[in-house]
């Protein structure tokens, strides 16, 4: 890894989630893997941890759960967050779908498409995905997806690898 390699992923990860995130994210002594195909950032990891991987499709970052409870300790509720109702916080651990009516609070910043962390009301790390709809819709909407859960901290929904 260079130099490089490392302010780039910061820089994007200041883009994506706001300043200060990269060296949240991504501290000194990651571990960057490249395709050998391309020569192109693929999954960062810290102490073999996985943080995120980088999106072929459109250069995005998306989170693990490791890199989602960096960020969860770091920063303040509702920053890059979808809080739901405590009692199907279970039901997110597992991997399953945000849906509009569970959501009690969002940050107002979240766009659909964007990369989310789902947390309960006392703030505990339950699943990270991306966001369907905007964090007043999420809000405001009784009805609908409001996050296509990509990974549960308690269950596999599907591989943490997402290119």
């Amino acid at each position: 890894m260079t130099s490089t390699d490392l302010y780039r992923i910061r820089r994007i990860a200041e883009y994506q989630f706001g300043k200060g995130i990269g060296d949240i994210l991504f501290p000194n002594g990651v571990e960057i893997e490249k395709s050998r195909k391309t020569g192109k950032i693929r999954r960062i990891y810290h102490e073999g941890k996985l943080l995120a991987t980088m999106r072929a499709s459109d250069g995005y970052l998306a989170l693990s759960i490791e890199g989602a409870r960096r960020i969860v300790e770091k920063t303040r509720k509702p920053k890059l967050r979808v809080i739901v109702a405590g009692e199907i916080a279970k039901f997110i651990k597992e991997g399953r779908n945000v849906f509009a009516k569970h959501v009690v609070e969002a940050d107002p910043n979240i766009r659909p498409g964007s990369e989310v962390i789902v947390v309960d009301e006392s703030d505990r790390l339950l699943a990270v995905g991306r966001a369907v709809l905007n964090g007043e819709e999420m809000i405001s909407f009784k009805s609908g997806v409001a996050v296509k859960v990509r990974k549960g901290v308690g269950g596999e929904k599907c591989e943490e690898n997402v290119t």
